[in-house]
């Protein structure tokens, strides 16, 4: 089976790591995926490997890829352009949404309108997610389908195994806070710096590590705040870290007895958090959208009130004073979680027998 996955934007956020991590299962259970995008956010060298690439906005380009690559099915991310391409290629085969847009007025307009096509369904990676289509949708059946990860990859990795000579490196006996992800406003980083400017007047053993945003719309922003607040040195910022590099990212965090934080307001899934779980690293999130789906509060992680920046502070303190053994056992909760919920083994068997049934149902009705 061949299918194509049109997403607008090509980027190393969750949306494209949930279907680089697809795309291998996928792969070896016959499915084969190719992706359409039409802008580069410095994504390519995520899917390096993995599947084939289209990126381009000229529209007679993406409607002969569409008529000619003789697809069995098409996933739509998001892409209400996309609609208007299918029609145009007159592709007559199943098509499968996938709504993963958090923020309801920035949904609407990828699912208000799909001009002739019929969505065969609407797939969602939370329940969260599931709640916030079912208000803007009718009679299109609607899959809740997490996103799944790749635990032979990330995985703990501890001891010699973890190259200390590579660039992050712990400073002395700090204990290390990852922030993981963009620089915008949903991602919230002003919270962040704000929680940061908090604990650096308490204490001058942690250390934040912004991970992420080489691209982003508020970059500028973000790094002026931090010279302006005197935060260079406890929050250090690494714009560009390989996806492949990520495993040993957390394998330094989890080695210093340290935590993922996340400031978000509102995720459709959040592959950042599983995979810090995956690597034995506790999460620290608010308890919103569907961040209560992914993460259990005090086993795997700590959440705590929207808008709580001491509530937060104290969570983060909680899971870095418990000492070793409640600290392995929190880790070793976390690692148990994903490898039970999130595998992809668990995951993408729901996703490949929806595909085949819709597929089936078309050649043989």
């Amino acid at each position: 089976m061949k299918v194509l996955v049109i997403w607008r934007l090509l980027t190393v956020g969750g949306v494209n790591a949930g279907w680089r991590n697809r795309a291998i299962y996928f792969k070896q259970q016959g499915i084969f995926p190719e992706f359409l995008y039409t802008t580069d956010h410095g994504g390519r060298h995520i899917m390096d490997g993995v599947a084939p690439v289209y990126l381009t906005k000229d529209e007679n380009k993406i409607v002969s890829i569409i008529r000619n690559g003789h697809y069995d099915a098409i996933i739509v991310v998001d892409t209400a352009d996309a609609y208007r391409w299918l029609e145009k290629a007159e592709f007559s085969g199943p098509v499968i949404v996938e709504a993963r847009t958090p923020e309801i007025n920035k949904l609407i307009p990828h699912i208000k309108d799909f001009r002739s096509i019929r969505p065969a369904t609407i797939v969602v990676p939370s329940l969260y997610q599931k709640r916030l289509v079912s208000i803007l949708t009718e009679n299109i059946p609607i899959e809740v389908i997490h996103n799944g990860i790749d635990t032979s990859f990330f995985r703990p990795i501890g001891g010699t195994d973890i190259d200390h000579n590579t660039p992050p490196n712990v400073a002395g006996d700090k204990k290390v806070i990852g922030w993981i992800g963009r620089i915008d406003r949903r991602k919230n980083w002003k919270l962040l710096l704000r929680i940061a400017d908090l604990i650096k007047k308490e204490r001058n053993d942690i250390q934040f590590w912004v991970i992420g945003g080489a691209q982003s719309v508020q970059r500028e922003k973000f790094a002026a705040q931090r010279i302006e607040k005197h935060l260079e040195d406890m929050v250090r910022w690494f714009p560009v870290i390989p996806y492949q590099e990520m495993p040993y990212m957390y394998a330094k965090i989890r080695e210093t007895g340290g935590c993922t934080l996340a400031t978000t307001r509102g995720e459709s899934f959040g592959n950042t958090f599983i995979e810090a779980m995956a690597c034995g690293v506790p999460v620290v999130a608010p308890k919103v959208t569907s961040l209560p789906e992914l993460v259990v509060h005090r086993k795997t992680g700590r959440l705590f009130r929207e808008g709580h920046t001491h509530e937060a502070i104290k969570h983060i303190y909680q899971i870095i004073d418990m000492g070793q053994v409640k600290y392995e056992k929190m880790s070793h909760a976390a690692i148990s979680q994903v490898r039970e919920r999130f595998a992809m083994e668990c995951i993408a068997p729901r996703y490949i027998e929806l595909l085949r049934t819709l597929v089936g149902e078309v050649k043989h009705p």
